[in-house]
Parts: C-alpha cells; sequence; structure tokens
C-alpha cells in the first residue's frame, strides 16, 4: 500500500469510510459524492494506480473486485447497474488507486460522459 494514498488509507482503516465489505483482498465502501441511488467503490487492498497497472499477475484479484461489485449491487437492490473504471486524468481518473464504482438504482445514459 502507498502511504499517502487516500484509498490506500481508507483500507488500511487510517480514514473512515462507510464499508460495505471488506476481506484481505478486497475493500467496498459508498462514495461521497454519490452519481446514483447505489453508488460505491470496490478497491483492491494491493495499491495499483489504475487499470493500465493491472499485471497478469493481478487477474484474479480484479476479477474479485468485479465479483464483489455485482454481490454486493444484488445485495443492495440493484438489479441493474453499471460499473466504470477510468484511466489517467482525462478519463476522470481522480484517486490513483484503482477502483470499480458501482451504479444502480435510476436509469444510465450512454454514452457517458
Amino acid at each position: 500500500m502507498a502511504n499517502d494514498c487516500l484509498f490506500c488509507k481508507i483500507a488500511r482503516g487510517d480514514i473512515p469510510a462507510k464499508k460495505l465489505y471488506e476481506d484481505d483482498e478486497v475493500v467496498a465502501f459508498w462514495d461521497i459524492a454519490p452519481q446514483a441511488p447505489r453508488h460505491f467503490l470496490v478497491i483492491p487492498r494491493k495499491h495499483l494506480a489504475g487499470p493500465a497497472a493491472v499485471t497478469a499477475a493481478d487477474q484474479s484479484l480484479i476479477g474479485k473486485v468485479l465479483r464483489v461489485g455485482a454481490e454486493l449491487a444484488a445485495k443492495e437492490g440493484a438489479a441493474s447497474f453499471r460499473m466504470v473504471t477510468n484511466e489517467g486524468a482525462e478519463a476522470g481518473q481522480t484517486v490513483f488507486h484503482f477502483h470499480l464504482h458501482v451504479l444502480g438504482g435510476r436509469a444510465m445514459a450512454w454514452p457517458p460522459g
């Protein structure tokens, strides 16, 4: 984990968050600026700067992030949901730690952004 990374601090418990789930590899918590009635993030505890930093060794971890996101969406009553991840500032990434946004509870427009 990176010492100064916001999401690493949340994963360690240094910064409080409204957590939905956590285990030894993954943490999920509600977004502080929700864009949908159900909007939470799922992150790996391992610090990866973004999708481009994912290696073959991380495949099962990122698969777990996706699975946990889908399971939590169902548990939270989102029959339909969108999963979003961003790479780089121009794509909207503001925290440079891989994270999956899970949004549900409203209709989603296409294309996004």
